[in-house]
């Protein structure tokens, strides 16, 4: 175990993480918005897993994108929907600035109790 692998470390780690792999989710969605019958996916519920991952419950790791359902279809059976898709982008975006944040706070915190209080930003 290294001086910089914290519970918060690895908390705030996994939540990058699953910020990345729901990017990549959102992005396949906006980019099939014209495929005829795509079908809108995510990862659910998404703050759950935020949630197990800040607790550090390594089953939540894992995160698996499922099919949305209930949100409005067009005739050639897509339910994309880029004013949706593009809220989640702005949200996920959001939530991984904080969670960097934070994580250059943890940085912040160990380098002065490394170099005894001394250590400017």
């Amino acid at each position: 175990m290294s001086m910089i692998d914290t519970p918060l470390m690895r908390g705030l780690e996994r939540v990058l993480d699953q910020s990345a792999f729901r990017h990549q989710i959102i992005a396949a969605n906006l980019a099939n918005v014209d495929t005829p019958g795509f079908r809108t996916r995510d990862v659910r519920p998404f703050a759950g897993e935020i949630e197990q991952a800040m607790a550090g419950n390594e089953a939540s790791f894992t995160p698996v994108a499922h099919e949305i359902r209930g949100l409005l279809e067009r005739p050639d059976g897509n339910n994309v929907s880029v004013d949706r898709e593009s809220l989640l982008l702005a949200q996920n975006q959001l939530r991984f600035q904080v969670t960097v944040q934070f994580l250059k706070a943890e940085f912040h915190r160990l380098t002065s109790a490394i170099t005894g209080g001394g250590a400017t930003s």
